[in-house]
């Protein structure tokens, strides 16, 4: 299992090389799988702003591309002194492959500064169940 050191180190490294030419505001996320393995990504943004990629996004994909499934833990690295929390896609995206008490931490440079469930940012939500329970 990962340290929450290690994937808030792996999310510092990650927010480094975002591409945000546009919004000046550089996200990085690392994930945890259960098999201990790492994930990152980072936000990526393009002249026809909004339309980008999330960071959260980002790692999800690189983690489906590497073959896990299952997020067990999840750092977002922002800017700024405002908690940088996934955005409403992001938070839905992350239940589809988390359980309601998968801890997310949103942190700045300094460290993490508040820890959620995905539960608490992503309350009564719609996820995979819903579609099997028919």
């Amino acid at each position: 299992m990962a340290s929450l050191d290690t994937l808030f180190e792996a999310a510092k490294t990650i927010q480094a090389k975002a591409y945000a030419p546009y919004s000046r505001f550089k996200v990085g996320a690392a994930i945890a799988a259960p098999d201990g393995r790492i994930f990152t990504g980072c936000n990526v943004e393009n002249a026809a702003y909004p339309v980008g990629a999330c960071a959260e996004g980002g790692a999800i994909s690189a983690m489906i591309a590497g073959g896990a499934n299952r997020i067990t833990e999840i750092v977002v690295m922002g800017e700024g002194d405002l908690l940088c929390t996934p955005c409403g896609g992001c938070r839905q995206r992350i239940r589809e492959f988390a359980s309601p008490d998968t801890k997310i931490h949103v942190a700045g440079p300094e460290g993490i500064r508040k820890s959620f469930t995905l539960e608490e940012l992503l309350p009564f939500s719609f996820g995979p169940d819903n579609l099997t329970d028919r």
